[in-house]
């Protein structure tokens, strides 16, 4: 009913009251909660976009299933996002049940699988093994039972999909890397709730998601091209283009490069990158100069600022042209790891077209929350009066005199019974702390990266009655700590409450008071009691690097022993202004970084956009005329043939232009990289050549175009005829991809062939892109010395380097084209002749087997073995079809 609503045209916000009570009946009939009105206000919250700080214990994961559903009933996916594995495979099945009975699909999606929620589902696997891992977990477990495996498609087209930051993240990059519409996972990205919003969006934020490979190119291939390079001859085996500082390959100089690589032909799937190769090496032989434009020292190759004639360290020629050079000056060639596709977590989730989160600690950040990622954030009531007590600061001279009052007090509470949580802030203080406690006989649990598969079961048993738990600050988020213990009785919860509940002792103060307040929200959850302390020493990092040393000088002054702490509001106070000074560094960190990555997402976003259309076209989802069931769609080759309208109008320009107005603004910042020099009659010409490289010109079609670049002497004259030259050169690409349509089978083939080729040149020269921005980005920062803004430095020159990259794309594209639609059609033409070869011979020896063997007609249909084979691949018969 609901979903008929939204239908006939109402808003979300129309059916919201009744979408949620539906979801607080459902939860009270499947899971026996019924949420609590804070929880309802949370879920609006969320369902508006804003971000939801709710204590800890406030029930954050049942809050979330209103606005879940409620979005989710527009059928375009919600996604629900959280910190790790286990808690997306504990929600899917426990709120799971909630979706189900409200008639939606819930999906999971985990590092190496996928599942869909279904009730009936139980995994095969050992009962002993089951038995003995809920034993030693304490029933904690989330076992595979109710998950269904599927594909990670069925995942993404479930109205709910549960999974990480990490997976959602490189799914989106994976999607972008494929070769058709039907092997892309994600849908469109629509709504999604951040879980821990402040430790994906904030914590991590910096961290970027790569996927990356070692380059696959042998050095020998650098090696092989650069000595073939030496070999060949200008004008005869390939032509230069030096104001574009290109390199193509004539027919004579392709003849060349096939008999030194031993191919047969350079225009294969197989040898694709050879003739990119290739060309680099000879733009890095006949262009590219030894101390002009690099020089050679200690064993590399550093480029030289044509401008200013100093080296320029660090930094690399993309597209293999510097491994080309080191090939040619004989130096060790770097084969480094490619990136292949990157995302930071910042420009990820705001693809999504709303987005909301929810957390126990976020108001100390609501301003960064709210410039980056337009999310204010909502405080909700907790749903019971908070009992916690939080007392101050303990403070102490030494660290080891910390500890010891930290074992003290421990092994202390522990003889009372009150379950005692203990924070550290590393791994490696997690376990000196753990020896301290073993060495003075307190038997404890302790968690941190070591065992986190034991987590969730850790954690929860940490409320009962006399348990130590020692953990990492941020371990355990997530999970309930039940006073008495999981499962507990009602006697043990009540007689750990009496004790006080649990008390958390933070043995650090953390950078980041809101990661203070995480570990403080572990006690007294859900209006029970709870207590939390904090011991922080002089030595302590935050407190040695941030202005200790008063406060250490006093207490030296004062004669304070290690042992003995003060606990004063003026040290208290000192201790969060340190914390508002690290948290204010790594936002302006965030914030720098952020300016950064913002200049290669568009990039991203715009290739990525014209990959997909490429896709869309080739699955007939390009709107009409789009490449589909119909022999007559052209979509692809409409792209193809844009392409040639862009590099020969960018040759064109080149080769006739004048700096000023007349020259497009894509191709003013290669022109202004030139010396300014007059435009000569042979620069005319290099446009003849130019088409001459892309395809066979009939001798009318070379002189019609030469006739036309050459009617005038004038430049000014030739300007004027720059669209009739292009409408020329156009004509004769037109009149050439009609005469290979008509070459080939179907268009269907033609197809594959029009889309692997503009993919194929996407994805390797984007990948090239990627390091080109990587060395650029690493090494901006310098130009703060020359009195420089280097983010302004980088949005200028990564804009530049962007217009190269499509250039580079359509160049290439238009060179290619018709080299591989040829070799396709003389592959297959070649097949069709030694099948008929093979059929007329059958034929012929039939009919010898019939005939009297005296008759002497086979005897002449014979072919000798030294004799070119009849299918006329030019070899010798035995080394062919008589082999």
């Amino acid at each position: 009913a609901l979903k008929a609503r939204l239908s006939g045209g109402e808003k979300l916000d129309d059916v919201l009251f009744e979408a949620f009570a539906v979801v607080r009946e459902a939860a009270q009939r499947t899971l026996g909660q019924r949420h609590y009105d804070v929880q309802m206000v949370g879920g609006m919250a969320l369902h508006y976009g804003n971000i939801a700080e709710m204590r800890t214990g406030e029930g954050k994961t049942l809050t979330a299933t209103a606005p879940l559903y409620l979005n989710a009933l527009e059928g375009k996916g919600a996604h629900l996002v959280t910190v790790n594995d286990y808690l997306a495979r504990r929600d899917a099945v426990w709120m799971g049940q909630v979706f189900y009975a409200l008639g939606l699909s819930v999906g999971c999606i985990q590092h190496d699988a996928s599942f869909l929620y279904d009730p009936e589902y139980r995994h095969e696997e050992d009962e002993e093994k089951v038995d003995e891992a809920q034993d030693a977990l304490k029933s904690f477990k989330v076992d595979m039972d109710y998950l269904r495996p599927c594909t990670r498609r069925e995942a993404y087209r479930a109205d709910v999909t549960y999974g990480t930051n990490n997976e959602f993240g490189f799914d989106y990059l994976r999607d972008n890397m494929v070769m058709t519409l039907e092997q892309m996972t994600q849908r469109e990205l629509h709504y999604a709730i951040v879980d821990e919003v402040d430790s994906i969006l904030i914590d991590e934020a910096r961290t970027p998601l790569i996927i990356s490979a070692p380059s696959d190119t042998p050095s020998s291939a650098y090696q092989n091209c650069a000595r073939i390079a030496a070999m060949l001859l200008e004008n005869k085996d390939y032509n230069l283009d030096e104001k574009l500082k290109a390199a193509t390959l004539t027919e004579d100089g392709i003849g060349k490069v096939e008999s030194a690589l031993g191919i047969e032909n350079l225009y294969t799937s197989e040898s694709v990158e050879m003739v990119h190769h290739m060309e680099e090496a000879l733009r890095a032989q006949a262009l590219y100069k030894k101390d002009r434009d690099y020089v050679v020292k200690d064993g590399e190759i550093i480029i030289v600022d044509e401008f200013t004639g100093r080296l320029m360290e660090g930094r690399r020629y993309s597209e293999g042209l510097h491994q080309a050079i080191e090939a040619k000056e004989g130096v060790e060639i770097k084969r480094e790891s490619q990136t292949l596709a990157t995302i930071t977590f910042q420009n990820y989730f705001r693809l999504y077209h709303k987005l909301s989160g929810m957390t126990g600690t976020a108001k100390t950040d609501e301003e960064e929350f709210q410039k980056t990622y337009g999310m204010d954030v909502m405080v909700v009531p907790t749903n019971k009066p908070s009992q916690r007590a939080d007392a101050p600061d303990r403070v102490y001279k030494t660290e080891a005199g910390k500890l010891e009052a930290v074992v003290r007090e421990v092994k202390a509470l522990q003889e009372k019974g009150q379950p005692i949580l203990l924070g550290t802030v590393s791994i490696q203080k997690n376990e000196v702390l753990s020896a301290l406690l073993t060495s003075a006989g307190i038997a404890h649990e302790v968690l941190n990266a070591k065992n986190h598969e034991r987590e969730g079961a850790i954690i929860a048993q940490a409320g009962r009655k006399g348990s130590v738990t020692v953990a990492t600050n941020m371990a355990g988020r997530g999970v309930d700590i039940i006073l008495g213990g999981n499962p507990s009785t009602r006697e043990e919860a009540e007689e750990v409450k009496a004790l006080g509940g649990l008390h958390v002792i933070g043995t650090e103060r953390h950078e980041s008071r809101r990661i203070d307040n995480q570990l403080r929200g572990r006690g007294g959850r859900q209006g029970d009691p709870g207590s939390t302390q904090f011991y922080v020493s002089m030595e302590d990092d935050l407190m040695r690097i941030f202005g200790g040393d008063r406060t250490k000088g006093l207490m030296d002054r004062l004669g304070i022993p290690d042992d003995v702490p003060i606990e004063n509001k003026m040290v208290s106070h000192s201790i969060e202004k340190a914390q508002e000074r690290v948290e204010g560094n790594h936002y302006d960190t965030r914030k720098h970084l952020l300016s950064y990555d913002d200049v290669l997402n568009k990039h991203r976003e715009a290739i990525y956009n014209n990959r997909r259309a490429v896709l869309e076209a080739f699955s007939g989802k390009g709107g009409p005329g789009s490449v589909g069931e119909g022999e007559d769609a052209v979509a692809l080759r409409e792209i193809i043939l844009e392409h040639f309208d862009e590099a020969l109008e960018e040759a064109i320009r080149f080769h006739t232009g004048e700096a000023g107005s007349d020259v497009p603004e894509k191709f003013k910042e290669v022109k202004s990289d030139k010396s300014e020099h007059e435009t000569s009659d042979d620069d005319r010409y290099e446009i003849v050549e130019t088409i001459t490289a892309m395809m066979k010109l009939t001798g009318e079609q070379r002189g019609e175009l030469e006739r036309l670049v050459g009617q005038s002497g004038s430049k000014s004259d030739i300007a004027v005829a720059r669209s009739e030259i292009l409408e020329k050169l156009m004509e004769i690409v037109r009149a050439e991809y009609d005469k290979v349509e008509e070459a080939f089978k179907s268009r269907k083939e033609l197809n594959e062939l029009e889309k692997a080729v503009l993919l194929r040149t996407i994805d390797r020269l984007w990948i090239d892109h990627l390091d080109v921005m990587t060395a650029l980005r690493q090494s901006i920062g310098l130009r703060g010395y020359g009195q420089r803004d280097p983010l302004i430095e980088y949005r200028r020159e990564s804009f530049g380097l962007f217009n190269r990259l499509l250039s580079a794309i359509g160049m290439e594209v238009s060179s290619n084209f018709f080299k591989y639609a040829h070799h396709v059609v003389e592959a297959r033409q070649m097949a069709d002749l030694a099948k008929s070869v093979y059929e007329k011979r059958g034929v012929m020896l039939s009919g010898a087997s019939d005939s009297p063997p005296s008759t002497p007609s086979v005897a002449k249909e014979k072919v000798g073995r030294n004799e070119p084979c009849p299918c006329g691949s030019g070899k010798k018969y035995k080394k062919c079809h008589g082999a």
